[in-house]
């Protein structure tokens, strides 16, 4: 995307008021929302005919829930404009709707509350349009804790775990637990360069888009169990 094209949004949410809130906020800031929906199919249309950059995605809506649109939307193969793939951040409520963790298991970025400000709606917009995972550091353990459960080894989003060397199992763990690639450079005395090599190392291995995923991955099969002590700083893309 060229410095001076405006980042692409599409707005999904049953509520009007929502919708024509967010295009305000994004507007603002120079971001063009490029078409909204009232629900999960009008959001897959919506992203089909404008093929944007970022989709703010809401899981409860009438009809096609957003967790299933986010599916479809992941699973059709049409990037952005720009040639990229499409980014999703699902909206949710501060209890944590039981959905988004199986959003980010169906292939979105991250997750935004609705109580957002308008300078961290920007903020979230730009971060993952770059590639960047969105898993706010206040909440992120307590969604994976409270919603990850161990799936069945064929059920797992990637490879198997076996590929990994010691050390990449343990920066996958402790990846797992929140900590920024500067924290996991202090915790196991590496460069952040070296950290971020071996996750990179780790996202190849197992086939995972990001660290959503490896995140996920590392919960669903029990590498990393709820209630486990560790760290819970933010969760950074790939480069972070």
């Amino acid at each position: 995307m060229s410095a001076a094209a405006a980042l692409r949004v599409v707005v999904a949410d049953d509520q009007a008021l929502v919708r024509s809130g967010f295009r305000m906020i994004l507007a603002a800031d120079g971001i063009d929302v490029v078409a909204e929906a009232a629900g999960g199919d009008e959001a897959c249309a919506a992203v089909r005919r404008t093929r944007p950059d970022v989709v703010l995605m809401d899981i409860r809506m009438p009809g096609l829930d957003g967790l299933e649109a986010t599916r479809r939307i992941m699973a059709d193969p049409s990037p952005a404009l720009d040639g990229r793939p499409c980014r999703i951040i699902i909206l949710t409520t501060f209890d944590l709707d039981h959905y988004v963790y199986e959003a980010l298991n169906a292939g979105a970025s991250g997750f935004l509350l609705k109580d957002v400000t308008p300078e961290q709606l920007v903020a979230a917009v730009r971060l993952v349009s770059a590639g960047d995972a969105l898993l706010a550091p206040t909440i992120t353990r307590r969604l994976v804790e409270r919603f990850a459960r161990p799936a069945p080894a064929e059920r797992a989003p990637g490879g198997d775990l076996s590929v990994l060397t010691p050390r990449e199992m343990e920066v996958l763990r402790l990846l797992a637990r929140g900590m920024s690639n500067a924290e996991l450079a202090a915790a196991l005395t590496l460069s952040v360069e070296t950290v971020k090599t071996h996750v990179t190392r780790i996202l190849t291995k197992l086939h995972l888009r990001d660290r959503v995923q490896a995140v996920v991955l590392a919960y669903e099969t029990a590498l990393v169990t709820p209630g486990a002590p560790g760290g819970a700083g933010a969760i950074e893309a790939p480069g972070g």
